[in-house]
C-alpha cells in the first residue's frame, strides 16, 4: 500500500512514492522529469510506475494551475489533468489534485527549522491563521486556518496575486503609471514575480537614474528569461540598475506580504515561498523589507508581532501534496 505524490509544473514534474505510514521526507522512490518532453502527466506516471510492484492506493498532485471539480489545465503546459481519468487509468482508488500554492500551504505545518530562514521571530499565536506568499514565475498566495474538527490546519487556495497593485510610495506610483499604459490590469504579479522583474527593470531603465551597461543590455535582450540575468547582476555583481530593481521588488513584496497578513489576520505567521526569495536572502534581511511589511498605519504594532519565515526547502510543494493525500485519505477511510 503506497501513496504517489507529485509536484507538477511547466518546467519539471517530480513524482515520489512513499509508504502511507512513512514521513513524506523519505520516499521509497523519487524521480524528476522534464515536463515539456511528455505529452501528458499520464505518460510520466506510466513510466514512473513501470517497475514498481507496490500497489498505489492514493495519489496526490500539486499542480501549477487552478483546480476546478478535480480537473486542471496546467499553466505553461498543453496538459489537462483529470483526477477521475488518472484513477481509472491506473486503478488508484483515491486521486487528489490541488493548486501548487495549496500544496505548499499543506507543507507549512510540517516544515522544520532547517527548512526555514526567519526574517522576524515575532510572537506566534497558537492556532492563528497562516499566510503564504510565493513569488516564483508568477505570484501565488494561499492561507491556512485551524480546524478544531480535524485537529489540524486546513489550506485554502487564492488568486490574490492577480489583485490590483496598490503603490506604497511616489516611486511605486510612477511605476503604476508606467505599466498602466502597457497592461489593462496591473496586478501584483506584474511587479512581484519572475515575470514581473523585467517590468521593474524596464521602468528603472526608462527612469534614467541608473546607467545600463552595454553587456547587460545584450544579455537581457538575448535571454529567453531575463529575470535570472537581472537578479544575478544585482546579487553577485552589484550593478546599480539591477540592485535598484531588486530593492523595488523587495519593497513591493514586503508591502503585499503585509497586505496578505492583514487580510487573513495571520497571527500564526507569514511564510514566503517561491524560487526567488531564497536567492535574495541578504536583500530580504535589509530593514527595507520589514519596514514595508510593517507600514500599515494603526496596525504597525500587530505587524511587528507577526513571525515571518522564508521557505528554503525546494521540495515543499511535493511534501505538501504528500501530506494532503495522507491526511485526506485517512479522513475518508471507513471507521
Amino acid at each position: 500500500m503506497a501513496l504517489l505524490a507529485g509536484d507538477i509544473g511547466g518546467t519539471k514534474t517530480v513524482l515520489a512514492l512513499m509508504d502511507n505510514a512513512q514521513n513524506a521526507r523519505h520516499p521509497l522512490q523519487e524521480t524528476r522529469f522534464p515536463s515539456d518532453e511528455y505529452e501528458s502527466l499520464e505518460a510520466i506516471i506510466a513510466q514512473f510506475l513501470a517497475d514498481i510492484r507496490v500497489p498505489v492506493t492514493v495519489a496526490s498532485f500539486g499542480v501549477a494551475g487552478p483546480v476546478v471539480n478535480g480537473r486542471v489545465e496546467v499553466t505553461n503546459l498543453p496538459w489537462i489533468i483529470d483526477a477521475a481519468a488518472i484513477s481509472q487509468t491506473f486503478g488508484i482508488p483515491q486521486v487528489f489534485l490541488l493548486n501548487d500554492l495549496e500544496a505548499i500551504a499543506n507543507a507549512v505545518p510540517h516544515l522544520e527549522a532547517d527548512d526555514l530562514h526567519t526574517l522576524n521571530a515575532g510572537q506566534r499565536e497558537e492556532g492563528g491563521a497562516i499566510a503564504i506568499i510565493a513569488p516564483g514565475t508568477g505570484l501565488g498566495e494561499a492561507f491556512l486556518t485551524w480546524s478544531d474538527n480535524l485537529n489540524r490546519y486546513q489550506a485554502h487556495p487564492s488568486e490574490g496575486g492577480h489583485a490590483a497593485f496598490g503603490p506604497g510610495n511616489d516611486e511605486q506610483i510612477d511605476l503604476l503609471r508606467y505599466l498602466h499604459g502597457r497592461f489593462q490590469h496591473v496586478s501584483y504579479e506584474r511587479v512581484c514575480s519572475g515575470i514581473g522583474i523585467p517590468n521593474l527593470y524596464d521602468f528603472m531603465r526608462a527612469d534614467g537614474r541608473y546607467a545600463e551597461p552595454a553587456w547587460l543590455a545584450t544579455a537581457v535582450a538575448a535571454a529567453e528569461d531575463p529575470t535570472p540575468v537581472i537578479v544575478n547582476a544585482a546579487v553577485r555583481q552589484n550593478i546599480p540598475l539591477c540592485t535598484a530593481v531588486v530593492h523595488l521588488f523587495v519593497d513591493i513584496l514586503g508591502d503585499e506580504a503585509g497586505n496578505l497578513a492583514l487580510k487573513t489576520l495571520a497571527t500564526g505567521g507569514v511564510y514566503i515561498g517561491g524560487g526567488i526569495p531564497p536567492r535574495i536572502l541578504p536583500q530580504l534581511e535589509h530593514p527595507r523589507f520589514l519596514a514595508a511589511f510593517r507600514r500599515k498605519g494603526r496596525f504597525a504594532d500587530l505587524m511587528e508581532s507577526i513571525p515571518i519565515h522564508v521557505i528554503r526547502n525546494p521540495k515543499a510543494a511535493l511534501f505538501g501534496a504528500a501530506h494532503y493525500g495522507l491526511e485526506t485519505s485517512r479522513d475518508h477511510s471507513p471507521l
